[in-house]
């Protein structure tokens, strides 16, 4: 059985000149205590009825109650059940009623005697329902809120007394007999000694300033659940920033979370410098039905607010867009604000030690925001720890690049040892038996003696190419070179290259060399030497991994708006696997391995190369379709002015293409 209807609505029915009051749960505890304090104080045997909402406030005044029926015979207890409260007769009548019936929602508390009365008859105000991740921690249950009737009015009181007994008879109609015996007694019969009184004017202030003392906890408790949820957003948003070492993956999260947390229309946070012209944002939080900034070229240098930020280091804010005149001002961020329907914008800065890391920026739409300082406080503190973050995250990657960097040292340092052990012993060995054979064996052939001293002079030129190459690359390495540009004929640096090459490989056979070059290119600007240096180990490294049946082809034209020679150096040899394409720059790259050579060398050709080429501004490269299907090695050459300017300057020069190769 459930039973839906209000005591107190059917009280204000009946005597419609009463007029609720709200009362916060303190109040009422203390203005229950009073009267039951009133019964146990009193000689007489007063009615008593108490309602309460659940099993669990009743065993909170169980004891009280307990002697209180030691002063009445007439005290009857209502409760919704949870655990062992049933309807029973013993010092005191108890009523279980249904948990779904409208009493679990009201407060009650009626006690009648010979000389005086007095009820309070309330229901409890349900609160609005907070966000679970705003729900606080600790217990707020005083600050419940009640609305209802307090009065010494005999006649109220009568009529709260007989509505309760209804409900009583209607869970327990074995009371009836004793039901009407209270109804005799106590309702209709009226002591002649009994007369109406005011309610105590001291009880009266005594209510107010309980009420007022509410208020203000209520209000504390309110100001410290603000705390603890700014507190507890700080920390999401903190962890969930923190969870990456990834500068981009800080600022996505970082959007989200302040957006959704604040309930803005669009929350950006970019990256940039005091002096960027602009921005491009990535990262951002919209609301539904938002426009999306993510991509769109953000101005900074145009933007007054920014640069106020910039200058003050602090934050600022617009209440109105519409009405701020650095906006109305500047045309250009005037069209943005109307573009992307912002009213109400706010910029925080993220700072390192006074260096600007990134802006935090908020936008409403819609009508315009008033930003509370709380919020702002949040918004700083949010900023501040992203920019903490940030510095972590470049930390991390600064350390990132120095592991490689060690770990690149450490691979340098493991293949010089390889390779300079192989390419020393080697020869030293081979030096060293010629000489013992040479000096042991007088009587050794002419022919035998010419052998030993051509295979002693070829690895003693093969131990001095390797220490020239080590010279030559620390010296571009430590910037000690010193470069002697001038306008050069690059046919005349490709045929010197040529001819270096044929004679060195003159005795073994090699492939065909082919040259692609126009006869009227332009002068380049290049130091003689150091361009035939380049074009003599990029043909000596495609004539080492091509076939003797293969190709090697030089091309050479202009790029780049005509200020650039591309020159190419081709073969059809065993081509380059594409991961490492890059790779075959760094020093001591061996393709087979430091100790498993076929092809000879040191791994310092092309880092060589590269370090020339880029000594003179140009750029050099490789290409190949894999393994086995031949090669590309490009570098671009600084072409001089115009062409009277070039044959002008190539008749006053002395100096000359024609100096041949460096070692």
């Amino acid at each position: 059985m459930s039973i839906q209807t209000s005591v107190l609505a059917e009280l204000l029915q009946d005597l419609p000149q009463l007029r609720p009051q709200m009362y916060f749960k303190s109040s009422l505890t203390a203005l229950s205590h009073a009267m039951e304090d009133q019964v146990l104080a009193g000689s007489d045997r007063p009615l008593v009825i108490a309602s309460f909402q659940r099993e669990r406030f009743y065993r909170q005044e169980a004891h009280r109650y307990r002697r209180v029926a030691h002063k009445s015979n007439q005290v009857y207890v209502l409760a919704a059940p949870e655990t062992d409260f049933v309807s029973r007769s013993d010092i005191y009548e108890t009523i279980a009623f249904n948990p779904e019936d409208s009493l679990s929602q009201e407060w009650h508390l009626v006690v009648i005697g010979q000389q005086y009365a007095s009820c309070l008859v309330c229901r409890e105000r349900q609160a609005p329902a907070l966000p679970a991740a705003e729900q606080p921690h600790f217990d707020i249950d005083p600050s419940r809120r009640f609305e209802g009737v307090w009065t010494f009015d005999r006649q109220v009181s009568c009529k709260a007394a007989e509505l309760l007994l209804k409900k009583i008879l209607a869970y327990r109609p074995e009371l009836e007999e004793k039901i009407e015996q209270v109804q005799t007694q106590f309702l209709l019969e009226i002591s002649s000694g009994f007369h109406d009184i005011d309610p105590d004017p001291f009880a009266q202030r005594l209510v107010t300033y309980l009420q007022a003392g509410q208020y203000k906890l209520l209000k504390a408790y309110r100001s410290i659940a603000d705390q603890e949820r700014k507190e507890r957003l700080v920390n999401s948003i903190t962890s969930a920033i923190r969870q990456s070492l990834n500068s981009h993956e800080i600022l996505k999260g970082a959007a989200q979370e302040l957006g959704q947390a604040l309930q803005v229309c669009r929350c950006l946070i970019y990256r940039c410098k005091e002096t960027e012209v602009a921005t491009t944002n990535l990262h951002e939080f919209l609301s539904p039905s938002v426009t999306s900034l993510a991509g769109q070229s953000w101005p900074l240098q145009e933007n007054p607010l920014f640069q106020e930020v910039v200058q003050s280091g602090q934050p600022i804010y617009v209440a109105d867009t519409h009405r701020d005149s650095r906006i109305r001002n500047t045309p250009a961020l005037k069209a943005l604000v109307d573009r992307f329907g912002i009213i109400s914008w706010l910029l925080v800065p993220v700072l390192d030690k006074g260096r600007l890391l990134g802006m935090v920026e908020l936008h409403y739409g819609g009508a315009s925001h008033e930003w509370e300082e709380d919020d702002l406080e949040l918004v700083e503190a949010i900023a501040t720890q992203i920019g903490v973050a940030l510095i972590q995250a470049e930390a991390y990657t600064n350390l990132e690049q120095l592991n490689e960097q060690l770990e690149a040292l450490e691979r340098t340092r493991s293949n010089l040892i390889a390779i300079t052990g192989h390419e020393l012993r080697t020869p030293l060995s081979t030096i060293q038996v010629c000489l013992e054979s040479l000096a042991s064996e007088p009587d050794m052939s002419l022919e035998l003696r010419q052998v030993m001293l051509n295979s002693a002079l070829e690895d003693a030129e093969r131990m001095r190419k390797l220490v020239q190459d080590f010279l030559t690359l620390s010296q571009l390495e430590s910037g000690r070179v010193q470069w002697h540009p001038e306008p050069l004929e690059f046919q005349e640096c490709v045929d010197l290259a040529l001819s270096s090459i044929r004679a060195r490989l003159s005795k073994e056979e090699f492939p065909k060399i082919t040259t692609q070059v126009p006869s009227k290119l332009p002068l380049v600007r290049a130091d003689g030497e150091w361009l035939v240096e380049v074009l003599s180990k990029l043909l000596d490294n495609a004539c080492k991994f091509t076939a003797p049946n293969g190709e090697v082809i030089i091309q050479a034209q202009p790029s780049k708006g005509d200020r650039m020679l591309e020159v190419t150096v081709a073969d059809t040899g065993r081509g380059i696997e594409p991961n490492r394409l890059e790779t075959v720059f760094d020093r001591f790259y061996q393709e087979e391995g430091a100790l498993r050579r076929t092809t000879g060398g040191t791994g310092l050709g092309l880092a060589i190369c590269r370090q020339i080429v880029t000594g003179w501004g140009g750029q050099i490269w490789a290409l190949s379709a894999g393994k086995d299907r031949g090669s590309q090695l490009h570098f671009t050459i600084p072409i001089v002015g115009s062409s009277g300017d070039q044959k002008r300057s190539a008749k006053s020069n002395p100096r000359s293409a024609k100096t041949g190769t460096r070692g």
